[in-house]
C-alpha cells in the first residue's frame, strides 16, 4: 500500500478517536486542535500530511527541524500549517526557536519567558504565542513549573513579558500502562487553568495543551485544546519512517 494511503487512513482513524471522545464530554470536535508531531518523520512524509490538511505540526529538537523543515514545500506557503515546537528550549537557542516557530509549548520557567519576550523585541515579532508547561505529576525528572507557581508565574509574564501571549498550560503525563491514569494529571491541569483575576489575565486559560498517541482521548475527556500525536499517525509507514513519537 503506498504510504500516502496508510497515512490518509491512520489520519482518518485519529479524527474519528478524537469526534469519539469529544462526543463523550459533550464537546464540538472543532474545539481541539490535532498537531501532528513529525519529529520522526522525512521531510516527504511531513509534507504528505500538509497534503492530506493538517494544519498544525510539531518538532522538538530546533537543529533538527532546522534541516527538515526547509525541504517541505508546504511550509513555503503563504497559507502554511502553524509549526509548534514542543521540545526542551535552552535560552540560547531562543532566538532560533523564535525564527521558526509560531508556538512554544514547553515555557518551563519566569527566565525562559523573559528571554523569548527580549528576543521578540529583537526580531520585531509583536507576539509569541506559548503554552507554560507544568510538572502536574511533580515528577523530579520532568520539566516545567510547579502547580503551586502558575499562578504567580502568570502575574509575573502579564507585568513584564508584552510580546508574550499566553495561550493555556501544557503537561506530559507520567507514562503508564492505562490511558486512565493519566486522567487525575490532565484534570489538576484544567484546574490550574482558572485563574484569579489579581493574576492580570481572564479568569480561565482557554488552551490546554495535554495528551499524547497513548492517552489523548482521556486529555480531551478532561479538557485539552491541544492533542500532540505523532506514533499513531505513522502507523505502518516504511522503515524510513522512525514511529516514535
Amino acid at each position: 500500500m503506498h504510504p500516502a494511503v496508510i497515512l490518509e487512513q491512520n489520519l482518518r482513524a485519529v479524527r474519528a478517536r478524537i469526534a469519539g471522545a469529544c462526543e463523550r464530554a459533550s464537546r464540538e470536535p472543532a474545539e481541539v486542535t490535532l498537531v501532528a508531531v513529525t519529529k520522526t518523520v522525512d521531510a516527504a512524509t511531513t509534507q504528505m500530511l500538509i497534503d492530506l490538511g493538517v494544519r498544525d505540526l510539531a518538532e522538538n529538537r530546533q537543529q533538527a527541524a532546522a534541516e527538515k523543515l526547509p525541504h517541505v514545500p508546504g511550509l513555503h506557503d503563504p497559507g502554511r500549517p502553524r509549526l509548534h515546537f514542543i521540545g526542551p528550549l535552552q535560552r540560547n537557542k531562543v532566538r532560533r526557536v523564535l525564527e521558526q516557530f509560531d508556538v512554544i509549548h514547553s515555557v518551563d520557567s519566569v527566565k525562559l519567558a523573559d528571554e523569548i519576550n527580549k528576543r521578540a523585541i529583537e526580531l520585531g515579532r509583536p507576539a509569541v504565542d506559548i503554552f507554560l508547561q507544568v510538572n502536574v505529576a511533580a515528577e523530579g525528572r520532568k520539566q516545567g513549573l510547579e502547580p503551586a507557581e502558575v499562578h504567580e508565574a502568570l502575574r509575573e509574564l502579564a507585568a513584564a513579558c508584552p510580546r508574550l501571549r499566553v495561550l493555556g498550560l501544557m503537561c506530559m503525563a507520567p507514562q503508564a500502562d492505562r490511558a486512565e491514569a493519566a486522567r487525575p494529571h490532565f484534570r489538576r491541569l484544567r484546574e490550574l487553568a482558572h485563574v484569579p483575576v489579581n493574576c492580570g489575565l481572564s479568569v480561565a486559560l482557554p488552551s490546554l495543551s495535554m495528551g499524547m498517541s497513548n492517552d489523548f482521548e482521556v486529555a480531551i475527556e478532561e479538557g485539552a485544546t491541544h492533542v500532540r500525536i505523532g506514533s499513531l499517525l505513522f502507523e505502518g509507514l516504511p522503515p524510513l519512517v522512525d514511529a516514535g513519537a
